[in-house]
């Protein structure tokens, strides 16, 4: 099992230095509280835990919740998530037919993400507009503020 050198931090693996969760949500801007639904969603499982029973991340772990984190906002839901995380896996050593079906599955997670960012453009669009709206009303009424 992995441990934490107290004073140097945590220790080297496989896949590269271990960091603890505090770390690996500062880096990948989410919180700790978020990662932890997260692995209990089974999204993102630590490779590794401390002597003391904290959490440790590798680089691709943090690689997933990068992923994760930048599919909440298309409102992918979490068994959506955790298909394309599983994707990605298997796109690693996947051959033949089955390496062009995961292609294929990849080919709609991105047809899926691109409608929901054009669909996230024009929603920021109306908004835009019913703020220069409201900007326009106070000029024109003259700003409390101007």
């Amino acid at each position: 099992m992995a441990t934490t050198n107290r004073a140097t931090g945590p220790e080297q693996h496989a896949t590269g230095r271990l960091v603890q969760i505090g770390e690996a949500a500062e880096r990948v801007g989410l919180s700790i509280r978020t990662i932890r639904h997260y692995e209990d969603a089974g999204l993102i499982v630590p490779s590794a835990r401390s002597e003391g029973g904290f959490r440790l991340y590798t680089e691709p772990d943090l690689d997933r919740l990068a992923v994760v984190k930048r599919m909440k906002p298309l409102g992918f839901s979490l068994d959506e998530m955790r298909d394309l995380l599983n994707v990605l896996d298997a796109l690693d050593t996947a051959i033949g037919n089955d390496r062009a079906e995961l292609l294929d599955r990849l080919g709609m997670f991105h047809t899926a993400a691109t409608t929901r960012v054009t669909a996230l453009r024009d929603e920021l669009a109306v908004a835009e507009g019913f703020a220069d709206t409201l900007r326009d009303e106070l000029d024109h009424h003259g700003s409390p503020a101007g």
